[in-house]
Parts: structure tokens; C-alpha cells; sequence
């Protein structure tokens, strides 16, 4: 469990070292990846679900990371 706290807050600042615009291609990334994850869960086809959490929260960490440069 601690190992995958020290993980994330390496993601953490990774996203907050990167420049603004590779972190809006990220974003685009996830995002579309996301509403695959969505459309295939719909259809019956997404045998793992937290996927999908895991996702919303990488979308938020990126959107947090560019509101704070941009601040």
C-alpha cells in the first residue's frame, strides 16, 4: 500500500515538472480513453470497472496541475 502512495506522488509531480500544453495532451488522452471505457461499459463489454475511477482521477489530478500553473 505505501508503495503505491510513493507512486502516485511521483505522478504527482511529474505532472507538475511537465509544461502546460504536453499535460493538455495528456488530458485529450484520457479523456477519449474515458468515454471508450464508458461506451463499452454501456455496451457489457468493460470487465474492469475501477479502470474507470482511476481514470477520473488521473483526469483531475491533470486538470489540478494545469490550474495551478496557470494561477
Amino acid at each position: 500500500m505505501l508503495l503505491k502512495f510513493v507512486t502516485k506522488n511521483k505522478e504527482l509531480k511529474e505532472y507538475k515538472n511537465k509544461p502546460t500544453e504536453e499535460l493538455r495532451k495528456d488530458l485529450g488522452g484520457h479523456s477519449e480513453r474515458l468515454a471508450k471505457l464508458k461506451f463499452d461499459l454501456a455496451a457489457g463489454k468493460v470487465k474492469n470497472i475501477r479502470e474507470i475511477r482511476q481514470i477520473k482521477k488521473t483526469i483531475a489530478q491533470i486538470m489540478t496541475a494545469i490550474r495551478e500553473k496557470n494561477n
